[in-house]
């Protein structure tokens, strides 16, 4: 399967979002990435629910929504109600992490669970059965346009084993510091989408960038 492309929309330009989204339609990205912060589970606010209800009916392409916020299964309705494909919830803010992505399942969406990058990947061993897709960040999170954090592409292959040995077909998404140098040896981990925030958005032709990183 030919690895997935997911622009984040943090690093947009929030002036033309009309414009961006756009952009991002007209472009071979596969999906949009949401990244909604609370200021208590990351040291950031983000935007909220009043952005994906905007860009929803003029979005051509999968929204996948990454919840970085305390108590993300209160809103798993209102995610889903925004037109999310995929909702993404922390391992480290779900208390009843089964329970969670039972209720987004149920609500039509894709589950996926992100990790830290201090969080081992053991600590799936007993949900990645249930999941559609785990999201490795490889920068802490909370900001764009941070330095990569080298051990993420080892333990993209220690996952990747994990799913393989189990029979599954779980994706991995990668988030943080991707470029063309980091995404090609991510994607040779077994990485199989790519969160590209700075890289794409400060790109000089978007378009390309996007291209760039979809043909490697």
């Amino acid at each position: 399967m030919k690895h997935k492309i997911a622009p984040s929309l943090l690093a947009a330009d929030f002036l033309n979002l009309q414009k961006e989204v756009e952009m991002i339609n007209n472009s071979e990205a596969d999906w949009l990435h949401m990244d909604i912060m609370d200021g208590v589970f990351v040291p950031n606010i983000s935007f909220g629910f009043p952005v994906l209800e905007a860009v929803k009916p003029i979005l051509k392409k999968p929204m996948d929504v990454h919840l970085m916020i305390v108590e993300p299964q209160k809103f798993v309705k209102e995610v889903a109600a925004a037109g999310a494909y995929m909702m993404n919830v922390h391992y480290e803010a779900s208390t009843h992490l089964h329970r969670t992505i039972g209720a987004i399942k149920e609500a039509g969406m894709k589950a996926g669970v992100t990790l830290n990058p201090h969080t081992p990947i053991s600590l799936l061993e007993d949900i990645i059965q249930d999941l559609d897709m785990v999201l490795l960040m490889s920068v802490n999170p909370g900001f764009g346009g941070q330095r990569f954090i080298e051990h993420s592409v080892n333990k993209t292959a220690r996952l990747k084993e994990m799913i393989r040995e189990k029979g599954l077909e779980t994706l991995i998404e990668v988030d943080g510091g991707v470029n063309l140098e980091t995404g090609k040896r991510l994607i040779d981990a077994g990485a199989d989408v790519l969160v590209a925030g700075s890289f794409v958005f400060s790109s000089p032709d978007p378009i390309r960038t996007i291209k760039e990183l979809k043909d490697m």
